[in-house]
Parts: structure tokens; C-alpha cells; sequence
């Protein structure tokens, strides 16, 4: 039959196994540090691991494919072992999705003494919206900050004033070179947002994090309560 599959392109592929970690069929695997479609039938063709994908290697092509196989899909699934962070398999490990406890507390929050060490607010690994799933527990209920790298630099209570509480997605449009809209947009659709934040810088290329947040709503067809901050390059809120 002729139907809709995953397209992967060994010579854009990196091996960072990003693709075989959203993909919730076990469809791609990895061989000889490429990402590989295991079998047509695994492929619902829904394209999870599309946005995942950090040199957009994977596309859709229409082709003749054998139709999806959801009984093959779970029988493959049960039989798989464990994912593996070891580099020799082709991921990184420092790309786990992982989510850290941390204790809800007021915004409000006495000023650090001499003696103190502020504590990190971070709720989540990876940070960098490139490394981040596009499904992951920690999105559940979750208040997104989309931050420009530079911010927590600017700012030195980053953690307390805008990062706690939060789910953090990091990036630079003008370092990183591409557009984040396709996966902020999956991210949204995909889970169930309570909040979304954006942290940006004054500068121009900023624009790019925010004009990508704000298409990536549209795109989403949701209705999601969202706020743009702006940041001078030192420091100071110019717009909230």
C-alpha cells in the first residue's frame, strides 16, 4: 500500500539517538552511529520523532510501505531492552530526559545572606530546547519558561525570580540557526501546558525566541495564559 513514512537522511544524521528516544513505537534504532527506520510497519507516520531531530535529517515521504502494525509494534516493544545512555550505542548521555524534585515555594524569598548558597531551581535536564523531548513527564501541569541563553547571565536571580517553579527551554536563535517553532509546537500540542513564559533579551536576534513562542501557540491551536519578559543586555527588566 502506499502510505505516509519516516525518511531519514544518513548523511544529516548525527547519531544522537534523540529521534529513537520520541519515537513510542521503537520504530528507529540505531546502526553504525545512524539513525535507521527498523521496519515500515512499526511507523505509524505520525512523525513524533520529526521535531526531536536536531539536524533535521527526518522527513515524510509517500511510499509503498506495509501498513502499521500495532500488534507487531507491542510485540517488539515488550522484547526490547532497556535504553542505554552509553555513547558507544550512539546517544548521548548527557540528553536524558530527567526531572529533579524540588519543593513548590512562593516567589517571594529572603534575600541571600554572605554565608548562603543560593540553592538551583532547576526541575528538569536537559535544558537546551534543541536536546528537549518532545513528550516528557515533566511537561504534565507544567509552566514553561522559553529563555534566551544569555538571560541567566544578565540576571542575577535568574533561579528565584523567573526559573522557579518552572520548566526551562533554553536556546539562541542566532547561535543555534534554526527556527524552534515546529518543536515548540509539538511540545505544546503534545502535553498539557499550564503556563508559558518568555524570557528575552533587547536585542534583535531575541526576536526570533519570541516570534517562535508566539507562532508555535498559533500553531498549537490552544489557549495557553503566556507573558513576554524583556531583559537589558545588563540586566535590568525593561518590559514585562
Amino acid at each position: 500500500m502506499i502510505r505516509k513514512v519516516i525518511r531519514i537522511d544518513e548523511e544529516k544524521c548525527n547519531g544522537c539517538g534523540l529521534c529513537a528516544s520520541a519515537c513510542q513505537e521503537g520504530a528507529i534504532g540505531l546502526v553504525e552511529g545512524k539513525a535507521r527506520l527498523l521496519r515500515d510497519d512499526y511507523c505509524d507516520g505520525l512523525g513524533n520523532c520529526l521535531p526531536a531531530c536536531p539536524t533535521n535529517a527526518i522527513t515524510f515521504e509517500e511510499r509503498e510501505a506495509a501498513a502499521y502494525d500495532e500488534e507487531a509494534v507491542q510485540k517488539h516493544l515488550n522484547t526490547q531492552p532497556a535504553p542505554s545512555p552509553m555513547p558507544h550505542m550512539g546517544g548521548c548521555p548527557g540528553s536524558m530526559a530527567r526531572s529533579f524534585s524540588r519543593a513548590e515555594t512562593p516567589v517571594a524569598t529572603p534575600a541571600p545572606t554572605a554565608t548562603s548558597t543560593p540553592e538551583s531551581q532547576l526541575m528538569q535536564w536537559p535544558v537546551q530546547i534543541k536536546l528537549l523531548p518532545v513528550s516528557a513527564p515533566f511537561y504534565n501541569q507544567a509552566n514553561l519558561l522559553v529563555a534566551a541563553d544569555c538571560a541567566a547571565y544578565a540576571r542575577a536571580d535568574f533561579h528565584d525570580r523567573f526559573l522557579k517553579n518552572h520548566i526551562v527551554l533554553i536556546g539562541c536563535p542566532k547561535l543555534d540557526d534554526i527556527d524552534y517553532t515546529e518543536k515548540l509546537t509539538a511540545i505544546l500540542r503534545e502535553n498539557d501546558i499550564k503556563s508559558l513564559k518568555v524570557i528575552r533579551m533587547e536585542v534583535p536576534c531575541c526576536g526570533g525566541l519570541e516570534h517562535a513562542v508566539r507562532q508555535a501557540l498559533l500553531n498549537s491551536g490552544k489557549m495557553i495564559p503566556w507573558q513576554v519578559v524583556t531583559l537589558s543586555t545588563d540586566g535590568r527588566i525593561l518590559d514585562e
